[in-house]
């Protein structure tokens, strides 16, 4: 039993609802008090979309967005504010329908999805105006001699789009995309998870009742409704989110008809803890990214990297926050359940091919679907724990001697995850992050950087391709398009493009939009008039005994006449008489004199 009563939370100044409680009957299965005052009705059964309904409803939001009716801010705000205000009345049936899918807690189910989304629309209406405006380009964009041109760039959004999301997070990850196909004026049919049945349902119900229908849809099913979305060649953009070999799939259709795509993917992220780092913070934090969501999250630890002094205690304090956690044990906890039997069997696969040895939970039971966090000690990076994805409440340790070998290791698993974890004090975590690639990296934390809504989210290679959340979102869905405006009175000064050609006329128009290298051909930076004269003047107030009369007249009339060399030479004539440790002059007379060091 997870509890005796009803919970109540606040979720507006004005309103108090009645919150699921998590109560599982003998056989396991979760039993739910659902109290509402938001007047919705009681879940709607799952039913997949008819197949021969599919095109005409894409070809209905396409047919809306020709209209161009979305291409008005007005619109998309109406939208946003309807989507902000549907999330909030719909929240007690949401809550429910987690519960049901896999047994997400309600505090979990408001912080990740609920107030996620809201959150979203609130930054995106705060800020629409300031997207959406057009933007004129001066310096250093336009050279001057075309700025008369009014050239700027002009936001308008990409048409309609197919947003697909998976079952761990069912009601962010499908709607927080959306936020920003909204904000940026396309239209979209959207396609949950059929793993997360409940909440596929509840969703379908609540856009095509609250949003115009005529801009938005939800197809509900598996994978024949997933094909016949994708047979529709017309997509402007494809968002999907979940595995990289689906996303290899949507991809390559994607590629048949050239639709761009937005990959929001996985990967085998690791953790380093080096000795320098504070244990037992490292071990709290990871341990939550495992016990939130039961470790369904992609930006969860696969494996963590620990150095071998202090290995052993690191696993001290892993057990240790294990108890705090779960003082009455994880069975008897708010500790969501793995999706279904399918991935649980997964992951128990994985526990049993490992070579390792649990050192903290290793608990399950296949008939609730309740898996404990659980941590094996491995010694190998071919290990079962290290070279798949759990995408679940498991991970794999293992002990390093030298920080360069264990980056070199990781970037042998995966060169290029959607997350990395670095612990330790700044010089070692910054060689982490200067020596990997990933999507995103949080330091003496676990994904932090992917907990605001404001900051831009998304993989790279394997872990994906764009990214999302704040402004980004707006950009995904938006076509940047230069537009430029030419006076007919400029006629006269565009002689230069007209044949028959004329070379003094282009002499003229790069004197007025190139640039002198300030480069050798080596790559190295030249010094110019104004650094030299402040030298030489600078060394000449400095030591006068060791710049004579002469000797400053011939260097500034080197510098006047830009004889960059005869300078070097006059330098190096003058060495002898510069006092010790004068490296002004040492750098003049140098061969790398030309250098910026």
């Amino acid at each position: 039993m997870w509890g005796k009563g009803p919970s109540h939370l606040m979720l507006s100044w004005k309103k108090e609802i009645e919150l699921p409680v998590k109560l599982y009957n003998h056989n396991g299965k979760p039993i739910v008090n659902m109290g509402s005052k938001a007047g919705i009705s009681s879940i709607p059964a799952f039913e997949a979309t008819a197949l021969d309904s599919i095109r005409p409803t894409c070809d209905k939001v396409l047919e809306m967005f020709a209209s161009h009716k979305t291409k008005d801010l007005e619109w998309r705000k109406v939208q946003l504010r309807k989507l902000y205000w549907a999330v909030e009345d719909y929240t007690p049936m949401i809550l429910e329908a987690m519960q049901l899918d896999f047994g997400k807690p309600a505090y979990e189910v408001l912080l990740s999805e609920i107030s996620f989304v809201k959150n979203d629309c609130m930054f995106m209406l705060s800020n629409l105006n300031t997207f959406a405006k057009d933007e004129y380009l001066g310096s250093p964009h336009v050279p001057f001699a075309f700025r008369i041109n009014q050239i700027r760039t002009r936001k308008e959004p990409l048409g309609s789009v197919l947003i697909i999301s998976p079952y761990n997070y069912p009601f962010m990850l499908l709607l927080s995309p959306l936020v920003g196909a909204i904000a940026a004026g396309c239209t979209a049919v959207l396609k949950p998870s059929e793993l997360a049945p409940h909440t596929a349902a509840v969703v379908k119900e609540m856009i095509e009742r609250r949003l115009d229908p005529s801009a938005f849809a939800v197809v509900n099913g598996a994978v024949p409704e997933v094909n016949a979305l994708l047979d529709w060649a017309q997509w402007d953009k494809i968002f999907y989110t979940g595995s990289t070999n689906i996303g290899k799939i949507i991809a390559k259709k994607a590629a048949e008809t050239l639709t761009p795509v937005t990959l929001e993917l996985g990967g085998l992220n690791p953790a380093f803890i080096t000795r320098h780092a504070d244990l037992y913070l490292a071990a709290k934090r990871l341990m939550w990214a495992k016990t939130f969501n039961a470790g369904q999250v992609c930006l969860s630890q696969n494996y963590v990297l620990v150095e071998r002094p202090v290995l052993d205690s690191f696993i001290a304090e892993l057990n240790r926050v294990h108890n705090e956690f779960f003082p009455r044990g994880a069975r008897d906890s708010e500790l969501a359940r793995v999706i279904n039997e399918r991935h649980w069997l997964r992951m128990k696969k994985m526990l049993d091919e490992s070579r390792g040895k649990i050192i903290m939970g290793g608990q399950m039971d296949q008939e609730t679907l309740f898996m404990e966090p659980t941590a094996v000690l491995v010694d190998s990076a071919d290990d079962s724990m290290v070279v798949e994805e759990s995408f679940g409440p498991i991970f794999a340790v293992m002990a390093f001697d030298d920080l360069n070998a264990a980056i070199k290791l990781a970037n042998s698993v995966d060169k290029t995850p959607l997350a990395l974890y670095a612990f330790g004090k700044d010089h070692e975590t910054n060689k982490v992050i200067n020596e990997m690639t990933s999507g995103g990296a949080s330091i003496n934390d676990s994904f932090a950087h992917a907990q605001l809504n404001s900051v831009a989210f998304g993989g790279v290679k394997t872990s994906g391709q764009g990214a999302y959340r704040g402004k980004a979102s707006f950009d995904c869905f938006s076509h940047h398009r230069t537009v430029a405006k030419t006076p007919g009175w400029m006629e006269s000064l565009l002689r230069v493009r007209y044949m028959p050609y004329n070379m003094s006329e282009l002499k003229k128009l790069a004197m007025l939009s190139s640039k002198s290298p300030n480069f050798d051909r080596q790559g190295r930076e030249v010094r110019g008039l104004a650094y030299w004269s402040s030298l030489i003047f600078g060394m000449g107030a400095a030591g006068p005994k060791v710049l004579t009369r002469d000797e400053r007249a011939s260097a500034i009339e080197a510098c006047i006449s830009r004889d960059w060399y005869g300078l070097h030479s006059l330098g190096g004539s003058i060495r002898a008489n510069a006092w010790p440790g004068d490296a002004s002059w040492a750098l003049i007379a140098s061969k790398d004199w030309l250098v910026d060091r």
